[in-house]
């Protein structure tokens, strides 16, 4: 089973990142996505989550009307598309799938907003 993240980076406030996350080895229509982010000092903390067919998607107060979770399922793909980013969204970022007690987690990408 892997998830690899990618597409995180600096980027000034206001900008804009995609993050993406490969999966592999396991059914990944069947499983809830999320993404999760973690901050120094701070606990992980769920940002956005989609529904295995992808119709329900849930985001923290935070990010409403800022970020957009997605899924392709033909490519086994999530994203989330961040944008209007602040300072406050600077973490480290992570992907995780969840179908019953199955749990998997991506190896965190980075994303820095800063100027």
């Amino acid at each position: 089973v892997q998830l690899v993240e990618s597409g995180g980076g600096l980027v000034q406030p206001g900008g804009s990142l995609r993050l993406s996350c490969a999966a592999s080895g396991f059914t990944f229509s069947r499983y809830g996505m999320s993404w999760y982010r973690q901050a120094p000092g701070k606990e992980r903390e769920l940002v956005a989550a989609i529904a295995s067919a992808g119709g329900s998607r849930n985001y923290v107060d935070s990010v409403k009307g800022r970020f957009t979770i997605s899924r392709d399922n033909a490519k086994n793909t999530v994203y989330l598309q961040m944008n209007s980013l602040k300072p406050e969204d600077t973490a480290v970022y992570y992907c995780h799938a969840r179908l019953y007690s199955l749990s998997h987690w991506g190896q965190g990408t980075q994303v820095t907003v800063s100027s």
